[in-house]
């Protein structure tokens, strides 16, 4: 199959990191070279890089170029380590991810206090390159244990993209039904198109379509009657945040296809690394959520679609409660049911 790689590094420390552009896709397919943290940050910002797992990654080798020039002594370095963490970790505040990156990143630079700063450098560069090589192998874990969830034959309704666009490569939810299509297994997928930014019908489907998997766009607004009329058999998506207690923040509108799913007695499924799990958010109600510019509402793709003066809300995300979802599909294994003790025992599972 052929999955596209949306980033990776390039060279050796004094290299860059690439990515696809993720804005101009499915019209084209360009890649930028970030050199700098500031390129980084405004690549995360403005989406061209997106997807928790990537957001992640692309914050770790953030903070290598951030810091790759430093001169000085340790407690230079360290201050504008710390200085670089702070700034690219206010690039987007939901994605779970890029704070566990980020924090990552700094406890292996402080384990290192007292070696050189060159060495610590080239660490931190090691570090990232393993950030992205452990979330491809998730993604791949995520693909065999969620590939049993994906019924021959049937239909799968998946919201906004979690596949290798928003990882190291493979997906999250996409992984799932990468890993059944090369089981030979036949289903359709069917893509909302995820508005307001299209996602699922720029990316998502793209993506599937490059891989050879039979993929059928639908408007967000056609969900439910899809369903009525008994061609989807599950609902799989990806996570930006998962609380505690098994509540899931992602893209909008997935809420709303949790609630349909329950009404329509169609398992809902959620697909995520452990990593995306925020023990220290006891609910879905302290996830914080972004909110984007009103002009992603007020335009549809370029052209004004709303009366001057209008007003907006765009929320990023929202939260479906753990009640609503079936199963979470993790790289150490399946939590079924959604409760605090399946969630520990995952938790506590070694790394496959």
């Amino acid at each position: 199959m052929n999955i596209p790689r949306c980033i990776e590094w390039v060279g050796d420390l004094d290299g860059y990191v690439r990515i696809i552009d993720q804005t101009l896709l499915p019209e084209e397919v360009r890649h930028i070279e970030c050199r700098d943290a500031e390129t980084m940050f405004e690549a995360i910002r403005s989406l061209r890089v997106r997807g928790a797992p990537a957001i992640g990654i692309a914050a770790a080798m953030g903070l290598v170029l951030g810091i790759r020039k430093t001169t000085g002594s340790e407690n230079d370095f360290f201050a504008e380590l710390n200085r670089q963490r702070q700034y690219l970790a206010g690039a987007r505040p939901t994605a779970v991810n890029l704070c566990w990156a980020l924090d990552r990143m700094v406890r292996c630079a402080e384990s290192l206090r007292g070696k050189s700063v060159e060495q610590i450098k080239k660490t931190l560069w090691s570090e990232a390159q393993a950030i992205r090589d452990e979330d491809a192998a998730a993604c791949r874990a995520i693909g065999k244990f969620g590939s049993r969830l994906i019924p021959d034959g049937g239909g799968v309704l998946t919201h906004c993209n979690a596949g290798a666009l928003a990882t190291a490569e493979y997906g999250t939810a996409l992984a799932a039904i990468y890993s059944a299509h090369e089981q030979g297994r036949r289903f359709k997928v069917y893509c909302d198109e995820t508005r307001p930014l299209l996602q699922g019908s720029r990316l998502t489907a793209w993506e599937l379509m490059q891989a050879g998997v039979d993929t059928t766009v639908i408007c967000d607004n056609m969900a439910a009657a899809l369903m009525k009329a008994g061609q989807i058999q599950c609902v799989i998506v990806g996570a930006d945040r998962i609380a505690a207690n098994g509540d899931v923040a992602n893209k909008i509108g997935t809420y709303g296809l949790a609630v349909l799913a329950k009404a329509h007695a169609i398992p809902f499924y959620v697909a995520a690394p452990v990593s995306t799990f925020d023990l220290n958010c006891p609910t879905g109600d302290q996830i914080p959520i972004e909110q984007r510019d009103p002009n992603e509402v007020l335009c549809f793709r370029g052209k004004v679609s709303a009366p001057a003066g209008a007003k907006v809300w765009n929320p990023a995300f929202d939260v479906t409660p753990a009640k609503l979802v079936t199963a979470i599909v993790t790289n150490r294994g399946v939590i079924e049911p959604v409760d605090l003790g399946q969630i520990t025992r995952i938790m506590r599972a070694p790394s496959t």
